[in-house]
């Protein structure tokens, strides 16, 4: 749970703890409240606590012994006790509070309390938090992994999380934004405070990032993405297959930064409707190394499981080894170049400098894109204006929804107009978006040049 300051997700969570501690039917079952500090770690426990010593029915009625620094059941063995930093292995939680996420500088403490349920028949993991201001750490992690959830990007039964918070592009100094999120104002936290944080922070640009941080739940260090999701949503079309499209002249697209992670091939055709370009992104397909798929490396742990859904999913093709089989990627486009004709691959540099080279022998007319903002601006505010406006078509592939969701817009120094794609983590993949926007600039070439087509030889151009 990501909420604002004061919304009263200790007493909640406290209330929670305390029913598996004794409701849940979980014999001996350990509860902890975790955190960095003690004082963090008694911000759950301490309700829980007082609440036993409030509500004599509760303790008697469950055997609950209230002592200084814990609570226990001797009938069972069960405690509820706050925790601190990473205590190790020999826990066995029922049920784990990590309290203010944001502030752990590894995944030390959650992971130990995960690991450690294992002999539970219904374990709970529980992180609550404000937002924060360290993007590289796991709070923010855990963030994107719950958003890919909730959006469908990447499915997790095992997982549920609520993040409550303003919208993008919403006036943070608007009054009318506080309720969206702060869910419990008027009622654990006043209007007149965050009024009154809200009117100080419109004048003092230092308590601006405090402000928007604590009341706004707004990671003030994180950049925001650059295409609307929910635009995107509403281009899905599931309905569309390549089989539409055979015989239809393509572009064929690849993005091969790296031989150890994902490559992607991207296929992008258009038809003109109403004198407007339409473009279809269709059957796009996704590239990773076996050893990649199944790493054990903990630095990676997250990326792998999300590639491993994909693969049982059937949206990722695997190659052997340890490094990426550009050969399978080449037998892949041979096979696209027959069912729609392929008229260019445009291809970055970075990738594989021989499979441009089989991509001209099989006629496939690979064009290099350095990615740059020369040539990723036009076409990445293109693609950008073709969504809103509903020009754009996809057939829904998870996959290249999440590199979309990834792309973060980089601006030319001095020219907000100027923008290139780049991704906030190394985690976070943008290769099929970047494959997508270097086939839009290859087909707005094109449609300068069917411009150009239809002037009289004989008419001269003014250029200004």
């Amino acid at each position: 749970t990501e909420i604002p300051r004061k919304n009263g997700k200790s007493a909640i969570s406290a209330g929670v703890a305390l029913f598996c501690f004794t409701c849940d039917g979980e014999f001996g079952a350990e509860v902890y409240s975790g955190a960095t500090t003690e004082k963090q770690a008694w911000e759950v426990f301490r309700p829980a606590r007082l609440m036993c010593k409030r509500t004599p029915l509760l303790t008697e009625a469950f055997g609950i012994e209230v002592n200084a620094k814990n609570l226990s059941r001797p009938e069972d063995g069960a405690r509820f006790e706050p925790l601190i930093g990473n205590p190790g292995d020999g826990q066995s939680p029922h049920c784990a509070i990590v309290d203010e996420y944001h502030e752990h500088e590894s995944d030390a403490l959650y992971t130990t309390m995960i690991t450690g349920m294992g002999a539970r028949r219904q374990p709970i993991m529980w992180a609550i938090t404000t937002a924060g201001y360290n993007i590289e750490g796991p709070c923010y992690d855990k963030r994107r992994e719950v958003i890919e959830m909730l959006n469908g990007t990447v499915p997790n039964d095992e997982l549920f999380g609520v993040i409550y918070t303003v919208d993008e592009g919403d006036d943070w100094t608007d009054p009318a934004v506080l309720h969206k999120a702060n869910p419990n104002m008027g009622v654990s936290v006043y209007s007149d405070f965050l009024l009154s944080q809200q009117s100080r922070a419109k004048n003092n640009p230092r308590m601006a990032g405090i402000f928007k941080t604590k009341h706004l739940n707004i990671w003030v260090a994180a950049r925001a993405a650059y295409f609307n999701l929910l635009s995107w949503r509403k281009c899905e079309d599931q309905t569309l297959t390549i089989e539409q499209f055979e015989g239809q002249p393509c572009i064929l697209s690849f993005d091969l930064a790296r031989k150890l992670d994902m490559n992607s091939k991207v296929r992008l055709f258009t038809r003109e409707i109403d004198g407007k370009r339409h473009y279809y992104c269709i059957s796009p397909r996704f590239y990773v190394p076996y050893d990649t798929v199944y790493s054990n490396d903990i630095d990676d742990h997250r990326t792998a499981e999300r590639y491993r859904k994909w693969v049982e999913a059937g949206l990722i093709t695997i190659t052997e080894g340890a490094e990426i089989d550009y050969r399978v990627i080449l037998e892949d486009a041979k096979r696209d170049n027959q069912q729609t004709p392929v008229e260019q691959s445009p291809i970055d540099p970075h990738g594989a400098t021989n499979l441009s080279h089989h991509l001209a022998d099989e006629q496939l007319n690979p064009i290099t894109i350095i990615q740059n903002y020369t040539n990723m601006s036009d076409p990445m505010k293109e693609l950008e204006a073709a969504v809103e406006s509903g020009r754009f078509h996809h057939d829904g592939n998870p996959i290249m929804t999440w590199c979309i969701s990834n792309v973060v817009g980089k601006h030319l120094p001095g020219n907000d107009d100027v923008v290139r794609p780049i991704k906030e983590q190394n985690e976070n993949k943008i290769d099929g978006a970047v494959a997508l926007i270097m086939a839009i600039g290859r087909a707005m070439l094109n449609e300068e040049r069917d411009f150009l087509s239809t002037l009289d030889p004989g008419e001269g151009l003014l250029i200004i």
